[in-house]
Formats: structure tokens, C-alpha cells, sequence
């Protein structure tokens, strides 16, 4: 018979929504003393262990079944039907659904722990695989957000970076298509040729060439038996911003074009020639041209994946971005991302079905040494 030790231990390990089947074990075992003989209110007890399994751990679903039981014996007892057969079985039935959601609870259990063990693994590898971008980088502040569409973490789809050598500061953004390892592959990859290269003395042509050889071979190692690495490819946009001078280069390969927040204006970076994307052996040197823009003092430079331009609301009406940049009233960077992701999460109603994310660059004054 459970004591009070073991029911005060279960009211401070749990939430108080134990106090429902509590409440209904009380009301329940009241009436059946308090009405006829010939009313037997003693089966709906089975209520309280089935309900307490929805919310609570097996133990305390345990204890709950286990009072319920107390309570049909005190109920069999004040009406003189405890000796009888029929309330036998009643017992028997109780104690057997107990049991039954007590087993399912602790199925669940077992099931969630390996779960949360999996998210934890997938976090963890998605810290290692996308580094968070520092707050400050040379004379840039850099405030991104990353949104996913789902709550568990995910490998893959959308990936950004930032390097700074010699006086220059590369940021790449991109999305990678496909499906299974060959996606986290081309993810991995992407970004470990952009990191690498981007420390060395490379254009921006050389840089997407080199990616571009990178995804390749992933695809190539990965292998033929699988099915999916025949879809992947990754969109890629890379921006280049000198210290010294007030621009930004910008090569596009399948990616939505930056957005510039210019005062009031917002003006789309649309380079000259947009290249296809990364992985589908299409690339050729010609439409690897950066394309240079004006990027001053005060301007926030806004790089975006298709998961934002592409949310719909209810209606199917898409996410206007550069309407909603355009809102802007003095905010700084960080401001404008949180600001953004509020106004795509109330223009989906909360339901986002790409992961999304936004980055946003504003030049700061160089500092004389």
C-alpha cells in the first residue's frame, strides 16, 4: 500500500495536473458512499490511472492506480459489496489497466530517453558543423538568427559561414538540396572548402570553383548505390567586403540575390550573372563574375535563405521581405533579425515549414591605429 511519504514524493516530482485524478478519486469514492447500494460508481475509478499516464511518469502512475484501488476497496466496504464476485472482477479490471498503462509508460519513457539522446548527438553535431557567427568581425557587426522548421535539431539544409584575412571579410550563405547523408555531406564539405580557401589568397571565382570541386567529390565518394546523392546540390551566395573600400562583391550560384538596406531604400543585389548551383557540374568560368554594389557607412546588408521568401500564410500569399526590411526605424542589426523573424512567424500563424535563416551585416566606422 503506498504511504504518504510516497504520495508527497510523487506531488514534488510532478506537475499539478496529478491533482485531477486525485480530485476524481476524492469525488469519485465520495458519491459511491453517499449514494444507494443499487449505484456503484466503483468502475470509473479506472479513469485516474489511465488519465495520470497521459502526463505523469510510470511510478507516479503506479501510485495513482494504486490509490485508485484503496479507494474501490473503502467503496466496496461502506456499501457491503466487497465479498461479492462481481466486485472481484472489478478489481481485477483495475489492477489490469493499471498495469497496462504503467507498462506503456514506461515504454514511452525508454522510447523518449533514446530520443532526447538522438536530439542531443544532432545538436551537437550541428554546433560543430555550423559555427555561430562572431557579433563583430573587423569593422562589419554581424547578427544572424537561424530558424528551424522542425523541433527536432536536423543535420544539413540551410548552412552559413564568416572568414576575415588581409583586410577582407567573407560571408557565405547557402541551402543545400537532397536528402540523406549525400545533403550532410555537401553540407560539410561546402563549408569546409569556403573556410579553407577563403584563408588563402583566392578570388572569388577561384573560391565558388573550389566549393564547387569540394561537392563534387563528396558526391563521388558517397557513391553510386545511393538513390540520393543524384539530387543534391547546394545554392550558394558569397559576399566579399573590403575594409578599405565602401563595397560589397557578391557572387550568386542558384541563391536568392542580399537585400541592402540603404536609409529608407531597400535595393536587391542582383548580380549580373546569377551562376547555377554548386554540385550539378554546370558552372562555367563566365558566370563566375562577382558583381561589386556599394555598401556604406549606416547600410545593413540582409542575407537570407529561401525559407523566409518562400513562407506562405494561410492563404498561400508569400513572405515579403523587402517590404517588411523596408519597416525599418533606426534599428541596428540584431534589432531588424528579431524583428523579421517575428513578423515570418506571425505571417505563417507559427507553422513554418522550411528552416530559415537571416544575417545581417552593418558596416561600422574603421578605427584609426
Amino acid at each position: 500500500m503506498p504511504t504518504f511519504r510516497d504520495f508527497r514524493q510523487v506531488l514534488q516530482g510532478t506537475n499539478t495536473l496529478v491533482m485531477i485524478p486525485l480530485g476524481l478519486i476524492v469525488i469519485i469514492t465520495a458519491l459511491d458512499l453517499a449514494l444507494p447500494r443499487s449505484v456503484h460508481l466503483g468502475p470509473l475509478l479506472v479513469v485516474a490511472p489511465a488519465l495520470t499516464a497521459s502526463f505523469a511518469g510510470p511510478r507516479c502512475t503506479a501510485l495513482i492506480g494504486a490509490l485508485a484501488m484503496v479507494a474501490d476497496v473503502v467503496s466496496g466496504l461502506g456499501q457491503g459489496v466487497l465479498r461479492r464476485p462481481a466486485h472481484h472482477v472489478e478489481m481485477l479490471a483495475l489492477f489490469a489497466v493499471s498495469s497496462v498503462v504503467v507498462v506503456f509508460r514506461v515504454i514511452y519513457e525508454r522510447h523518449r530517453a533514446v530520443l532526447h539522446q538522438v536530439r542531443s548527438v544532432s545538436e551537437v553535431a550541428q554546433r560543430v558543423l555550423l559555427r555561430p557567427l562572431p557579433r563583430q568581425v573587423g569593422p562589419l557587426r554581424i547578427a544572424s538568427i537561424y530558424v528551424a522548421a522542425a523541433a527536432e535539431a536536423t543535420i544539413g539544409g540551410d548552412l552559413y559561414a564568416a572568414t576575415r584575412a588581409d583586410g577582407v571579410t567573407r560571408l557565405m550563405i547557402g541551402d543545400v538540396r537532397g536528402k540523406g547523408l549525400a545533403a550532410i555531406g555537401d553540407a560539410a564539405a561546402s563549408l569546409c572548402a569556403f573556410r579553407e580557401a577563403s584563408h588563402r589568397p583566392t578570388t572569388l571565382p577561384e573560391l565558388m570553383t573550389r566549393m564547387e570541386a569540394s561537392i563534387r567529390q563528396n558526391l563521388a565518394d558517397f557513391g553510386e548505390p545511393d538513390t540520393y546523392a543524384q539530387e543534391c546540390f547546394v545554392t550558394v551566395a558569397v559576399a566579399e567586403i573590403p575594409d578599405a573600400e565602401p563595397t560589397v562583391s557578391v557572387i550568386a550560384c542558384g541563391h536568392p540575390p542580399p537585400l541592402l538596406l540603404h536609409g529608407d531604400r531597400v535595393l536587391t543585389l542582383q548580380p549580373d550573372r546569377v551562376a547555377p548551383p554548386l554540385g550539378l557540374e554546370l558552372l562555367t568560368a563566365s558566370e563566375l563574375r562577382p558583381t561589386t554594389f556599394p555598401f556604406e557607412l549606416g547600410d545593413i546588408l540582409l542575407l537570407y535563405t529561401d525559407g523566409v521568401i518562400e513562407a506562405r500564410d494561410p492563404a498561400g500569399a508569400f513572405f515579403d521581405l523587402p517590404a517588411r526590411l523596408g519597416e525599418r526605424t533606426g534599428e541596428d542589426g540584431g534589432t531588424l533579425v528579431e524583428r523579421l523573424c517575428e513578423r515570418l512567424f506571425d505571417h505563417v500563424e507559427g507553422r513554418l515549414k522550411d528552416d530559415a535563416v537571416m544575417i545581417a551585416i552593418e558596416r561600422l566606422p574603421v578605427r584609426e591605429p
